[in-house]
């Protein structure tokens, strides 16, 4: 099963190695495979550099795109993750 949805970063300092740290772990808890689509590339969403390194800043907008079969499941965590700031207010 494939899911994807289109958001924004929040937080007001972008992704950064706090937030990068909340989303990588976060992810890794699934199965499935978590990409970011992202100013034409594709990131690993379990890979804390990749995240780091992506150039997401605040108000950016991407893709999220789960794929496997807790993909219903990663994709509504991961999403209120992401729209929470990443708890980190």
């Amino acid at each position: 099963m494939e899911k994807m949805t289109t958001l924004k970063i929040l937080n007001e300092e972008g992704l950064h190695a706090r937030p990068a740290g909340v989303l990588a772990k976060a992810a890794a808890a699934y199965k499935s495979q978590i990409e970011i689509e992202f100013n034409g590339k594709t990131l690993n969403a379990k890979s804390i550099m990749s995240l780091m390194t992506s150039g997401l800043t605040y108000n950016a907008e991407f893709t999220l795109k789960v794929t496997g079969e807790d993909a219903s499941e990663a994709i509504t965590k991961i999403e209120e993750l992401i729209n929470n700031k990443f708890n980190l207010h």
